[in-house]
């Protein structure tokens, strides 16, 4: 599989927002022109520099598509929460960060004309999903990778990208979350389980897996 030191893009970091609300990203570019630029939410008490989703956006630009890792939290908050743990779980908070990184997408001449993808891990699941909800008109797909889509509670049904939930055969809780999820959602979606993957896919080969069913997903609906 393809990793994030494998693939020949170029990569730099940029900030979003400003002051106290400045976030850090990871901006990555395949070569030549994207098929389309996916963000990435982390689970809790993660971040940009997340192994699995770096690994799992390493292959993605090794498939044509632009990558953006965004730090869902400010270096004061990232500080406060290894304490407090108040953050990470402020779903709707952590979902107008993400629609924050999509408005700041819009507004850069090199990413503006391409289809978004959100890719979510965790909680970061449900926040992309209210981030899709809110911004129907860029949102081209979403991604759920052993997530938790019913955090997204209301928004579920507005969601309009098709969506994509990954979820390891083993994880049997999140299993039931994911299809109760799928049921109150009114968009194209389906429920990918992999067989002998538990919740963070540690086994050989299953984040290979998860990667290649984002990637044909991304791909077949950027090309809609």
């Amino acid at each position: 599989m393809a990793n994030e030191s494998a693939n020949t893009g170029d990569s730099r970091e940029v900030t979003i927002g400003e002051g106290s609300k400045k976030l850090h990203a990871d901006l990555t570019m395949p070569e030549g022109d994207p098929h389309g630029m996916i963000l990435f939410a982390h689970g809790s008490g993660s971040s940009r520099f997340s192994r699995r989703n770096r690994e799992v956006a390493g292959f993605l630009v090794s498939r044509g598509m632009g990558t953006l890792l965004l730090d869902l939290l400010t270096e004061d908050e990232e500080r406060e929460d290894v304490v407090t743990r108040e953050h990470r779980f402020n779903i709707p908070m952590l979902a107008g960060r993400l629609v924050g990184a999509m408005d700041w997408m819009s507004e850069q001449d090199e990413l503006a004309s391409f289809a978004v993808g959100l890719f979510g891990s965790s909680t970061g699941a449900g926040a992309a999903l209210i981030a899709a909800a809110e911004r129907p008109a860029r949102a081209a797909a979403v991604v759920s990778r052993g997530g938790r889509p019913d955090l997204a509670g209301e928004a579920l049904a507005r969601v309009k990208a098709p969506t994509l939930l990954i979820v390891g055969g083993e994880d049997t809780p999140v299993i039931g979350m994911n299809r109760d999820a799928a049921s109150q959602m009114d968009c194209e979606v389906r429920t990918e389980i992999v067989p002998g993957a538990t919740h963070l896919f540690e086994e050989p080969g299953k984040l290979e897996k998860v990667s290649e069913l984002a990637a044909d997903w991304f791909r077949e609906h950027f090309q809609k």
